[in-house]
């Protein structure tokens, strides 16, 4: 498909909760839907963990969470004036242990270390087959959900999962911002209702991205990479997963 843009605000909130959007999918207690083994959350960059499923994370609160760590997020300001691409590993590797905690998610961060921007599916099917054990329950990206990280990884991790015989289950993080409803197929997906401390936990996590949700200073190359109108999208009581069930 002709790569989607990712740049300006992206399809509003409102158009996902009309005709053929979110409210279409069926709604479930994620109780009923918590995976019994190790969860392994795949994260192309630091924040996708959270973004696409902190929620459910929260509201899972499973024992055993391994987060699959694909890049270390260098990439998201280049040229930056303020922060090289060193300070940025450490400032976000600090900010998703933040998240985590906020989640009240005791999740290990396995770093595959793969480029910001250079990611391959066969490196990320090499990384994370490595550490997939039986009964794990992987949750990954959603094909084509628009940024070239994040494709590969959802290729590489579906063919992982593959490889070990065990379920991927798929979220998205990029598809709402340039797909609109009628382009998105919601077969297999549920709408995971979260409960409002689960709701409430996620926005906690979110807010420790600092250097994703503000700006770094008043340079254009140091702006927002999530303004409040992407954001908006990824504060909603509900989060789709995309089956096996």
């Amino acid at each position: 498909m002709t790569a989607p843009s990712l740049k300006g605000l992206g399809t509003p909130e409102d158009v996902w909760w009309g005709p053929g959007g979110l409210d279409a999918v069926p709604a479930v207690d994620p109780a009923t839907v918590r995976p019994t083994g190790r969860v392994v959350v795949v994260a192309p960059h630091p924040d996708d963990e959270v973004l696409g499923v902190g929620g459910t994370l929260a509201a899972w609160a499973p024992d055993d969470v391994l987060v699959v760590a694909v890049t270390d997020g260098e990439g998201s300001h280049p040229g930056s004036p303020t922060l090289t691409p060193a300070q940025l590993v450490e400032r976000r590797a600090g900010e998703r242990r933040a998240a985590l905690a906020a989640l009240g998610v005791p999740a290990r961060v396995h770093r595959l270390g793969l480029p910001d921007a250079g990611v391959t599916a066969a490196d990320v099917a090499h990384g994370l087959g490595a550490v997939l054990r039986a009964g794990d329950t992987v949750l990954a990206p959603v094909a084509d959900d628009g940024h070239p990280d994040h494709d590969a990884v959802s290729a590489g991790a579906g063919l992982a999962a593959d490889r070990a015989g065990v379920a991927c289950r798929r979220y998205a993080v990029w598809l709402w911002h340039w797909a609109r409803p009628g382009q998105v197929s919601f077969d297999g997906a549920r709408r995971l209702v979260l409960p409002g401390g689960a709701v409430a936990a996620k926005s906690a996590a979110i807010a420790c991205f600092t250097t994703q949700i503000a700006p770094l200073s008043d340079d254009p190359r140091d702006a927002p990479v999530l303004p409040d109108a992407v954001l908006a999208r990824f504060r909603r009581d509900t989060e789709i997963l995309w089956g096996p069930w």
